[in-house]
């Protein structure tokens, strides 16, 4: 009799552990320094916001351009790869403009695509002499305090070019 009521208690808790143990196969945990935040997702619509996001320690890319112009069309390939490999290591944000233009309305984008560029620690990216004899950079001040603001890049990236700003940056490529 004692032998039945142990195999009464046994087969239930098997069967759990079985339950349990094929769903962490199917759902594992989000494995360490890869997040998988909504924060990572590649295709913002909204307005960014960037001391938000500094507060992850991570350095920020947003990309503001359309889905409809040819150069951001081309570089859109780059944008999906990086982000989808710096997820965990920094923020790489795409906004179309022409369908969320609000979502540009705190940042200066005067052509697209144009790249916004932000350190981990929340100030804007100030290239390197030699980075910068590579490429452009605008760096934006203040009127009133002549403070450094912004710094953008206009024009299409390549992934090369992407990487190199990135390490600057101190992202983890």
């Amino acid at each position: 009799m004692e032998k039945k009521s142990i195999v009464k208690i046994l087969v239930p808790c098997l069967i759990l552990l079985v339950i349990g143990g094929i769903y962490l196969i199917k759902n594992p945990p989000a494995p360490k320094g890869k997040p998988q935040d909504a924060a990572f997702a590649l295709v913002a619509t909204e307005a960014i916001d960037f001391e938000a996001l500094s507060e992850y320690g991570l350095p920020i890319i947003v990309d503001y351009g359309s889905d409809s112009c040819i150069p951001c069309q081309q570089m859109a390939p780059v944008l999906e790869s990086v982000n989808e490999e710096m997820a965990g290591k920094a923020f790489i944000k795409f906004v179309d403009v022409w369908e969320n233009a609000a979502a540009a309305s705190n940042v200066p984008v005067q052509v697209i695509p144009t790249q916004v560029l932000v350190n981990a620690d929340g100030t804007p990216f100030v290239p390197s002499g030699e980075l910068a004899q590579t490429m452009e950079f605008i760096q934006y001040n203040s009127r009133e305090t002549g403070e450094h603001i912004y710094t953008v890049h206009q024009g299409g990236l390549t992934e090369e070019q992407m990487r190199l700003i990135l390490a600057e940056m101190g992202a983890g490529t």
